[in-house]
Formats: C-alpha cells, sequence, structure tokens
C-alpha cells in the first residue's frame, strides 16, 4: 500500500524539478546536464521513459554534471539517472565514476536515498530490470554497505525479478570484507534454495574471508569441497590461501601450496605477486636466505622479481647480517635487468643506515654515484639521507655536481638547513 510519506517525497522530488529549472535558466548556452533537466521538466515524474526517448550519447562529462547539479536539493533524481545511464546501451560506470557517485551523494552515511528510489519505482511502477538492480549492488558495493545490499537483494522478488551469482557473489563479498563469515556462509547455502551454485567467484571470496580472519582449516576445507565438486581453482584463488597461510605465519603450509601450485601449472601457476608474498613472510620471520632460495625457483620458472621482491630480499638479508648476499643479489638482478641499479642500491643504502651500519651504507652509496646512478630515490627517505651526509661530511668526502645539487634538494625537505649549508659549502 503506498503511504502518505512516500507519496509526499515524490511528490516533493517534482516540486524540486521545476525548482531546479529556474536555476539553469541564466546559463545561455545549454550544456549536456542542462538539456537532460530540462526535458525531465518538461515531461514531469516519468524520469526512465523521458531520458529513454533522448537517445543520449552519453559519456563522463555529461553523467558527472548531472550529479553535481542534482545535489544536494534533488539526490534522488541523480541517483535514479545514475542508475539509468548504467545501464544504457553506449556507456558503462567506471570505477571513479562509482567513487565518485558515493561520495557526493554521501551513500555511507545516508543509505535510505538507495531505497527511497526503489520505493519511488514501485509508486510509480517503472520498469526495473535486473542490470538496474546490479548498478545499485554495486553503489553498495563501493560504499561498503552489507547490511543494505543485503536489503536490496531481498527487494528484487518484489520486482519480479530473479537472483542470480552476480548478485549474490557481491553480497557475499561485502559480508566477508566485513567479518560477518557466518552471514557469508548462509547465503551461500541460501544459493541452492533459489538453484543457484557457488563459482568461482564465490569459493575465492569465502576463501579469502576465511583466510582474512585466521579460520585457515576453514579455508582449506572448502578448497577440498571446491575441488571435489568439480570447480577449478586457478591461481587466484591458490594465492588468497596461501596470502592466508603467509598473514598469520603457517609457512610450511605456504611452502607446501606453493610447491603444489609449481606442480599443476597452466593457470594455477605461481606469479611474481604469489612468489613475493612467500618471500615477504620468510624474511619477516628471518629466513631471508630460505628466501633466496624460492626466487631461484621463481626464475628458474621464468618469472622475473620486481622492485618489491628485490627490495624485501635486500631489507631482510641486510637485517640479518647477510650484507655479502646482498651484494651478490643486486649484481644478479641488476644484470638481468629485473629491477633498475637505482632501486637496487636505493633500497641497499636505506636498509643498512636503518641498521645502524653508516659506514657500509656510504660505501655502497660511493659505488651507486661511481655507476651513474642518481640518488633521486633517496627524497622518499629523508632521515636515512641525511644520517648519510653526516657521515660523508665527518670523512671529509666531497660531492661533486649534479649529486650535491640533488642530496642538497633532498636535505632542504629534512629541515636540516645547517647540514644542507656544509655539504655545499665549497
Amino acid at each position: 500500500m503506498t503511504t502518505l510519506s512516500s507519496i509526499s517525497r515524490f511528490l516533493s522530488s517534482s516540486i524540486r524539478l521545476q525548482n531546479h529549472n529556474l536555476s539553469i535558466s541564466r546559463f545561455s548556452t545549454a550544456t549536456s546536464a542542462e538539456t537532460v533537466l530540462n526535458h525531465l521538466h518538461r515531461n514531469g515524474g516519468k524520469i526512465e521513459k523521458t531520458l529513454d526517448s533522448m537517445r543520449l550519447n552519453l559519456d563522463a562529462k555529461c553523467v558527472s554534471q548531472v550529479l553535481q547539479r542534482c545535489y544536494p536539493t534533488q539526490s534522488q533524481l541523480g541517483l535514479r539517472f545514475f542508475i539509468w545511464a548504467g545501464v544504457h546501451s553506449s556507456y558503462r560506470h567506471s570505477y571513479f565514476m562509482f567513487s565518485k557517485a558515493c561520495d557526493l551523494y554521501k551513500i555511507r552515511e545516508n543509505p535510505s536515498l538507495i531505497f527511497d528510489v526503489l520505493e519511488a519505482y514501485s509508486v510509480e511502477g517503472c520498469s526495473v530490470s535486473v542490470k538496474m538492480f546490479k548498478v545499485l549492488f554495486n553503489v553498495c558495493k563501493e560504499a561498503k554497505l552489507a547490511d543494505e545490499a543485503l536489503r536490496v537483494l531481498r527487494k528484487m522478488p518484489e520486482f519480479g525479478l530473479r537472483e542470480d551469482n552476480v548478485v549474490y557473489n557481491v553480497v557475499i563479498r561485502l559480508f566477508c570484507e566485513k567479518g560477518d563469515l557466518d552471514m557469508a556462509e548462509s547465503l551461500v547455502k541460501e544459493m541452492s534454495e533459489v538453484e543457484l551454485y557457488p563459482d568461482l567467484i564465490t569459493y575465492m571470496v569465502m576463501i579469502k574471508g576465511f583466510c582474512n580472519v585466521g579460520r585457515l582449516d576453514d579455508a582449506c576445507g572448502l578448497f577440498k569441497f571446491m575441488e571435489e565438486n568439480g570447480c577449478v581453482p586457478n591461481v587466484v584463488v591458490y594465492s588468497a590461501l596461501l596470502d592466508g597461510f603467509c598473514r598469520f605465519g603457517d609457512m610450511e603450509r605456504a611452502l607446501t601450496l606453493l610447491k603444489e601450485m609449481e606442480k599443476e601449472g597452466g593457470d594455477c601457476g605461481p606469479n611474481v605477486v604469489t612468489y613475493t608474498t612467500v618471500i615477504q613472510c620468510l624474511c619477516n620471520k628471518h629466513r631471508s636466505v630460505e628466501a633466496l632460495l624460492v626466487l631461484d625457483r621463481m626464475e628458474a620458472r621464468g618469472c622475473l622479481p620486481n622492485r618489491v621482491t628485490v627490495s624485501t630480499l635486500i631489507t631482510g638479508l641486510v637485517k640479518e647480517d647477510q650484507v655479502e648476499q646482498a651484494y651478490k643479489l643486486v649484481d644478479r638482478v641488476v644484470e638481468s635487468g629485473s629491477v633498475t641499479k637505482t632501486d637496487c642500491y636505493s633500497t641497499f643504502v636505506v636498509s643498512l643506515e636503518r641498521v645502524g651500519r653508516p659506514e657500509e651504507a656510504e660505501k655502497v652509496f660511493r659505488t651507486m654515484l661511481n655507476c651513474g646512478v642518481k640518488p633521486n630515490s633517496l627524497q622518499r627517505h629523508l632521515v636515512e639521507a641525511a644520517e648519510l651526509a653526516r657521515v660523508m661530511l665527518s670523512k671529509g668526502i666531497k660531492l661533486k655536481a649534479p649529486y650535491v645539487d640533488i642530496i642538497s634538494e633532498v636535505l632542504v625537505k629534512s629541515g636540516d638547513e645547517e647540514l644542507v649549508k656544509q655539504l655545499t659549502r665549497n
């Protein structure tokens, strides 16, 4: 039954729409957004039908302008336009546009707007599609609204629409991210009641969710169940489980799973992110020499390390007083071309400074300069750069241009003006 409040909101929206025409009349040249709003005014409350009749060639600029002009007095109209645009044949919302809409309309703080729109659809007898609901689910996803996404899911049958795996997976993911695995599990079980079955995304989301809260045995059980039911895991699923093992310090199971991935190969084969995750965990546990063996396996499979991989290894080796191994690692990766000299030497210098070995850091820094590497990356490490400058000054080492200018520029940001004066003094 239509309530007085819903009718009031609908009439209020129509009145505000008429008032909006006055605010746009002062523009001499109509923009796309103004054209849209003018047409909506002339056709009263038939929002979606009016928009369909306009045959617009939508783009992100037009959508953004309409959203901005509808805020804050006509937020319901703005959201309805956003939903309509999201299913338009010539346009698709980007991640940025979902983010912008949620931020502008403060969806997280004002989720009732979503249900005001659904109520307006019902009051007006609008034709609503599954695709339109999926736009709303993505709005909930962007705003991280798990409970509201579940309410939207429950609304679908009221419009004669059937849920599918995509919408269930969005809601399940939101509850997993919220940490409510019990609700997520109940939704997975509910899927079978509506003749739907978990797919690869469902399993991946649930396994990641279990791992995030430390329920590793449940994650392993679901992984096994998944395989037994003919759903073949890919590298994303394997990596989610591996990341869980590493995060909670279960290195033995992580290394066993890594071997299994290497054995499976294909879509299940480990990639640079997978190997780096294991290397980071080993280094965090002061097992950096063992992490080098993982690097060997990685390169043997034709998977080259990236900057994060090498930085992690250098830092770990230096912390464990394996400086010679760090030198060898730098030579090795620079020769292979997988990581630049700048990244390697900068990490090396900073790591040595942080463990209290300024003399060694100064040595590596001079090697860095002799190789023609500019120390620009030290701008991210002001404290270490300042300490390095002090060591060099104490030893009477003078930098030549252009390096003295680069280091001075770094030190200016640290606020140590006296050190800059000493460094640049002839």
